[in-house]
């Protein structure tokens, strides 16, 4: 599936259910034709983030750190709590909707092209060979790059992905310091006040990230097929689809970063911020 960005607007079906939910067994399946399952596990590679929000690296936390990460962010537990919360919440004329689109030859291909991305982290070297295809489209005044951001709207129609990626940050700064791994020098409303003070740097930040990786995700499509995509994308079903995997996805990254910080202290490392 098309690149997620924690939209959580709907973090209420998580407990609320759906007389009309889909069957467990339709649900691992749409997972798997959906690409949504390797989306899952690119959560892992998020790990590697951690000790940089700390102000470290992880060569601070010694040889143990891979195995740590490896287990609090291991993905068939990921992919286990994804299938127990959308058997639960996802409807069956929204799976049947988006399971279609991404059964079809175009959606297989944009599933292949799109499951090799997400298992690339985003480093500098992906980031700039997006930056670089971007500004040869500017050049040649592409209609991809208008399409790129009509896609990114269409991820998160709610426009809340900067605000969940501060969520995260946010409860991951402070269960660390709660599990003594840091020494927060800002109390909870400090902190936020600070994010608020970064947050069009943020904004503009996550705005050109997405761009860049939408283009070095899709630059082997014709601009009709990336087109017929964002007009997929932009369907009422094919929205609801989106607003709840953005759930999932935010809720588990942020729960899995805080069991994280909680683990840490394990590798006796501290620092102040």
């Amino acid at each position: 599936m098309a690149r997620f960005v924690f939209s959580c607007a709907c973090l209420a079906l998580l407990s609320a259910g759906s007389a009309q939910a889909a069957e467990r067994g339709k649900v691992q399946a749409f997972l798997e034709v959906t690409g949504f399952d390797v989306a899952l596990d690119s959560i892992a590679l998020s790990a590697s983030d951690a000790p940089n929000m700390l102000g470290l690296s992880a060569g601070d936390f010694g040889s143990e750190w891979t195995r740590l990460s490896q287990s609090v962010f291991d993905r068939t537990k990921m992919r286990e709590l994804a299938l127990d919360i959308l058997t639960e919440t996802l409807e069956e004329d929204a799976l049947s909707h988006a399971a279609a689109f991404y059964a079809s030859d175009l959606g297989q291909r944009l599933v292949m092209a799109e499951n090799a991305s997400h298992l690339v982290e985003e480093d500098d070297t992906k980031q700039a060979a997006g930056q670089r295809i971007i500004a040869d489209l500017v050049k040649a005044d592409s209609n991809r790059v208008a399409l790129y951001h009509r896609m990114g709207q269409a991820i998160d129609a709610a426009g809340s992905g900067l605000r969940f990626i501060q969520q995260i940050q946010f409860r991951f700064l402070m269960a660390a310091s709660a599990a003594g791994v840091i020494e927060l020098q800002l109390d909870a409303d400090g902190l936020r006040a600070l994010q608020r003070d970064q947050e069009g740097e943020m904004r503009m930040a996550l705005r050109a990230s997405n761009l860049a990786a939408s283009a070095y995700t899709y630059q082997g499509f014709s601009e009709a097929e990336i087109e017929a995509y964002v007009e997929a994308l932009e369907t009422p079903l094919m929205q609801e689809v989106y607003e709840l995997l953005n759930a999932v996805q935010f809720e588990i990254t942020a729960n899995r970063f805080e069991a994280l910080a909680y683990r840490m202290k394990e590798l006796g490392q501290g620092e102040e911020l």
